[in-house]
């Protein structure tokens, strides 16, 4: 596997890949049981998400491995459904995959996305509108809400 970390406006994001696919992103740290080396893919996978970052880019073309339960990657595949620039409710992801009782599991899957970003789950909110929980804070939700809100793709 190789990584590679990156300062963005979001603050530092490091890509991890196993040279076909893009496996994880995390925000504010390095992986420890990689190769820091800036591969092609990782270099591809950094050009999309700088030009989403600065607004002229909606769609990733990139290969994921992700890896999780058959619920979570439902969740994680249902959020990768929701368009650019809107967001759906943790209930709205919990009905379309077919348990509408999961509101809590939904959330727990998304904090488990190993992808953040490449599969949008910062496009998910509470039922009132608010934001909730998200892996790189916050800040970091409502900043990538306010990109695709603002961005010059719409």
């Amino acid at each position: 596997m190789d990584y590679f970390c990156y300062r963005t406006i979001l603050g530092e994001i490091t890509i991890l890949t196993d040279k076909i696919s893009v496996m994880g992103l995390s925000f504010g740290s390095c992986f420890l049981n990689a190769r820091s080396v800036e591969s092609p893919l990782i270099q591809k996978a950094f050009v999309q998400l700088r030009k989403y970052l600065d607004g002229s880019r909606q769609i990733f073309d990139l290969d994921f491995a992700i890896d999780g339960s058959v619920f979570q990657t439902s969740v994680w595949n249902q959020l990768m459904k929701i368009p650019y620039g809107k967001t759906k409710t943790y209930k709205e992801i919990a009905v379309a995959v077919n348990n509408p009782r999961s509101c809590i599991a939904v959330g727990r899957a998304c904090a488990k996305n190993p992808i953040a970003i490449f599969i949008p789950c910062h496009r998910v909110i509470g039922f009132d509108g608010n934001l909730t929980g998200y892996a790189g804070g916050l800040n970091i939700k409502k900043k990538l809400l306010e990109i695709e809100n603002n961005s010059k793709c719409r």
